[in-house]
Parts: structure tokens; C-alpha cells; sequence
């Protein structure tokens, strides 16, 4: 199935993967403004496993309407908009992606199951061993002396992750 967005392409998608706690997020807090300085717009996915969560707070008006049973609020503000949208089951990554709008590239975190290109955090004080097969990974971030035959970055080195996602997924979009 194809996801389009207003522009009429899916921007790709890099699933930042890891165990619980081995700094994926901390890995995205740095890769994110790192490919904003070089002139991207980034899009970042969570996953989440459970299905009871709740990111708006309880009592706000917003809140108070998705438990009335609306189908899907907005809250919009000058220079930013949030969505709610109730769905049947878990949406598929692309049409999540799709939704995003203007991006030029879709981060996520988590979504190890999913076919995309995936870069594994693995830390010594978390684990000793990643969770990917080298063939599923475009690259690893890791203070481990692993070797897997992919690009591998130390913890801090955001620079060199961040000019092989452009190598890999952002100028040949600009190309074509």
C-alpha cells in the first residue's frame, strides 16, 4: 500500500532501535537538531505498546471531548497543532508517515519489527548484544567494540550518523 503526503512522496523512514534504556531517545535529542542545522525538516514516530495511553491531560477541554467520544480532536495554537485520532487497530508506519506533512525524513523510535532501514543503539551498561541482524541495519551506535560489517558510530558521534543519513536518504531525494 502506498502513503503519499501533500507533496506526493513518503519521505524515508529510519527506525532508531534499541533495548529498553540504551539511550534511543538521547540518541534522537542529538540527531534531530544536528539534521535541522543542515536544512532538513525531521519527523520523529514513537511507538508505543500500549494501547491505554494518554497524551493529553486528564480534565483539559481537549481531553474532556475524546472522552465525550469524539473521533478525533485537534488543539491548535499559532505555530503548532496536536491531533488525537481514534483508529481501529495500530497504523501501519508509512500511513502515519504520510501524515506528517512538509518532512524530508521520518525518525523513529522503536518500530524493530518494521520493514525499515534501522540503526541500533546498543550500550555496555544496557546489553552486550544488539537485537538486529547486520542485514537489517544501515548502522550502529554503540561503546561496545562490535563489529557487524555496517557503518558503527561511537555514542557521541552524531556527526558521522547524521552524514550517512544525508549520504543515504536525504540527497539522493534531492537528486531525484
Amino acid at each position: 500500500m502506498s502513503h503519499m503526503t501533500q507533496n506526493g512522496r513518503v519521505p524515508p523512514i529510519v527506525s532508531i532501535v534499541g533495548r529498553s534504556d540504551s539511550g534511543k531517545t538521547t540518541l534522537l535529542e542529538r540527531l534531530i537538531p544536528e539534521l535541522r542545522g543542515r536544512g532538513y525538516r525531521v519527523g520523529t514516530i514513537k511507538h508505543h505498546a500500549h494501547p491505554g495511553f494518554e497524551v493529553d491531560k486528564p480534565g483539559k477541554d481537549t481531553w474532556r471531548h475524546a472522552q465525550a467520544g469524539a473521533e478525533a480532536v485537534a488543539l491548535v495554537a499559532p505555530g503548532k497543532m496536536f491531533l488525537l485520532r481514534r483508529t481501529e487497530g495500530e497504523l501501519d508506519l508509512g500511513a502515519v508517515a504520510a501524515m506528517m506533512g512538509e518532512v524530508d525524513i521520518v525518525l523513529t523510535e522503536g518500530y524493530r519489527w518494521a520493514d525499515t532501514p534501522k540503526v541500533e543503539v546498543v550500550r555496555a551498561a544496557r546489553s552486550r548484544e544488539p537485537l538486529c541482524t547486520s542485514e537489517e541495519l544501515v548502522a550502529l551506535v554503540t561503546d561496545l567494540p562490535l563489529e557487524m560489517g555496517v557503518p558503527r558510530f561511537d555514542l557521541e558521534e552524531v556527526e558521522g550518523l547524521a552524514d550517512l543519513l544525508e549520504r543515504r536518504f536525504l540527497r539522493s531525494q534531492e537528486e531525484g
